[in-house]
């Protein structure tokens, strides 16, 4: 028994990241699920220093952060490894969880939280343009035969990206926004990903994102005055 706890909620996308990287491992784990919006008093001073999910205890070792975290679990767990053997590859693969956090994740969240049509234009380029990148200069450069970032096999970089493509279903509602055909480096992963045995354990139906997304995406009700 691996004896880990992970403090996840079902619709974050970066919790989803670490509950894909256990279940690929085949670590046995205990889920706790935090309702965000009404957390436990215990959560933010026993758990999680940033007061987030997602957050481990392995045993007395408390982690925060899933890069960290599944960085954390790549080591302690280490087959089947999901970091590449060069340094060379291991520093192309946390720029690459990097641009996750930074720049993709900060897009796809900008459009789906933008209003007006200025904004939703300018967000909506935003993300084409970083998905053009990963498709170019990140699939199109690293994976080779593919399907996955670094070939044949996943990594924590296909880890890393995959929550926020589940939940593409909500920004094509919302936001009338497809992963344009002409990626094609991108469509083969996405296809590949799907069938991970991780990727089926944890999945969400598109209308569970739909719903969710429905207060943050859909534009706030006119109150008339009489």
């Amino acid at each position: 028994m691996a004896n880990i706890r992970l403090f996840s909620a079902r619709a974050c996308p970066f919790a989803h990241r670490s509950r894909l990287v256990l279940s690929h491992k085949h670590v046995a784990f205990e889920l706790v699920e935090i309702d965000l919006k009404n957390k436990p008093a215990w959560f933010d001073s026993r758990v999680s220093g940033y007061g987030k999910v997602p957050a481990i205890e392995h045993g007395a070792t408390r982690i925060w952060e899933s890069a960290v975290i599944n960085e954390y679990l790549d080591e302690v767990f280490p087959e089947p490894a999901l970091l590449p053997t060069s340094p060379s590859e291991r520093a192309v693969a946390r720029i690459w969880i990097d641009y996750a956090n930074t720049r993709f994740a900060p897009a796809f969240g900008k459009l789906l939280r933008a209003q007006s049509s200025s904004e939703q234009n300018e967000a909506r380029a935003e993300l084409i343009e970083a998905l053009a990148h990963l498709e170019h200069n990140g699939f199109g450069q690293s994976a080779g035969e593919g399907p996955f970032f670094f070939g044949a096999q996943p990594s924590l970089v296909d880890f890393a990206l995959y929550p926020w493509f589940e939940r593409w279903a909500g920004l094509a509602h919302y936001r009338d926004l497809q992963v344009p055909a002409e990626h094609k480096h991108i469509a083969r992963w996405i296809e590949a990903s799907r069938k991970l045995e991780a990727v089926r354990e944890h999945e969400n139906a598109a209308e569970f994102y739909v719903q969710r997304y429905a207060a943050i995406a859909a534009p706030p009700r006119q109150v008339q005055v009489a």
